[in-house]
């Protein structure tokens, strides 16, 4: 692979921020040691500003190139936080904090940033201007939607967004990408069922809760079978069913189901919300009971936008020699999604290679895939904004 001789020869180093982060993983807002951590290397790099408490605890750099005659700003992003799952890797710099672990590579996309930075203050050949995104809570806490509530876009000027995460599967250091939708959004939803409790051997005395819950659930799943276009996806899993009595001779009183809707495009977001309401209110109904629905919305679609998706390609075909540019959408999410809701942007998957999948306690970044992903970024900005 055509690396940068540069990020070449900082391998060894940024694996040693990489693993440093490996050990002290911290969860959600809560990455105060992370921040200071970015601040810190940053410091050392000699880069032009550095702003911390952003959306909360993100903190963000900026880099001036060796010329700006038409003021471009590029944002490069990379998430820090990790999630709460006990480590189960065995490897000599494993977390050291029970019950927090580096499980989704995020460790390694802020170790591959701060090379970036690193080089990118170093050579400035460019012109322009390289912002540098350390964000908090992606694992759930919205972090990039705070840091864009935070007014980041508007105060640094950024003009153009771009963010990277590991797949496991995909061969190291190579790349894959598609324009439009590249991950789904990712909606709750909790449906409560009240009937009339009562003993087992009277059921026509009773609503059954458990039985209105139960057809409920099965009817959920024609949403996606029925309501939505079959060339489309869309996922509705039920994760949780439970009723307010354990025994086995008592009718419940109430159920609960709660679940996630997953989808590619705003309608059929939009579809499966009116959806789940009508299919669990009118099914409790017809049995005599109730139900009410509760939805949570989270994080939106992951969409890249056209021209920025054929940038970040190119950049990642210059680093790699090959790129698949017509990925399959995938259905987990990311709320780099928020930051593309603002500007136009992209947002490439990097192999890891043949290693356990993102979120499993077994899961380890591949420190062999750094230098291809510092030098996308540092790649990114020099073809973007060229000297």
């Amino acid at each position: 692979m055509p690396i940068k001789n540069r990020l070449a020869e900082m391998h060894a180093e940024i694996t040693g921020w990489r693993r440093h982060l490996h050990t002290n993983p911290e969860l959600l807002f809560d990455v105060h040691q992370t921040a200071q951590f970015v601040v810190d290397r940053l410091t050392e790099f000699g880069v032009d500003d550095i702003t911390t408490g952003v959306g909360r605890t993100g903190v963000v750099a900026v880099i001036k190139g060796r010329t700006d005659t038409n003021g471009r700003v590029i944002g490069l992003r990379a998430d820090m936080d990790a999630l709460p799952i006990e480590e189960a890797t065995g490897l000599e710099y494993a977390s050291q904090v029970p019950g927090k672990m580096h499980a989704c590579g995020h460790d390694g996309h802020t170790a591959m940033l701060l090379g970036a930075a690193k080089y990118l203050s170093e050579t400035r050949n460019f012109d322009g201007t390289a912002v540098l995104i350390f964000q908090p809570a992606e694992e759930g806490g919205g972090g990039g939607k705070e840091m864009c509530d935070d007014g980041m876009m508007e105060r640094w000027n950024i003009q153009e967004v771009y963010g990277l995460h590991n797949t496991p599967g995909l061969p190291v250091g190579e790349f894959a990408i598609r324009p439009g939708a590249l991950l789904a959004s990712s909606d709750e939803f909790e449906i409560t069922v009240t009937g009339q409790g009562g003993h087992a051997a009277a059921p026509h005395e009773a609503i059954d809760t458990t039985l209105v819950a139960a057809q409920i659930l099965i009817s959920l799943q024609t949403i996606v079978s029925r309501n939505v276009n079959p060339v489309q996806r869309v996922v509705l899993t039920v994760g949780t069913f439970e009723t307010d009595s354990v025994a086995s001779n008592v009718i419940a009183h109430t159920a609960r189901l709660k679940g996630t809707v997953r989808t590619l495009d705003p309608e059929n977001r939009a579809l499966a919300e009116a959806r789940v309401q009508r299919v669990a209110t009118d099914t409790a109904s017809a049995f005599g009971a109730q139900a009410t629905v509760r939805w949570d919305a989270g994080y939106p679609a992951t969409i890249n936008t056209e021209a920025e998706t054929e940038f970040a390609a190119e950049a990642a075909l210059a680093v790699a020699g090959k790129v698949d540019s017509d990925v399959d959408p995938i259905m987990p999410s990311e709320d780099f999604s928020y930051m593309l809701e603002e500007r136009p942007g992209a947002y490439i998957f990097l192999g890891n290679g043949d290693t356990e999948t993102c979120h499993h306690p077994a899961y380890n970044f591949e420190d062999e895939a750094i230098p291809a992903g510092c030098s996308w970024f540092a790649e990114l900005v020099e073809r973007r904004m060229p000297v």
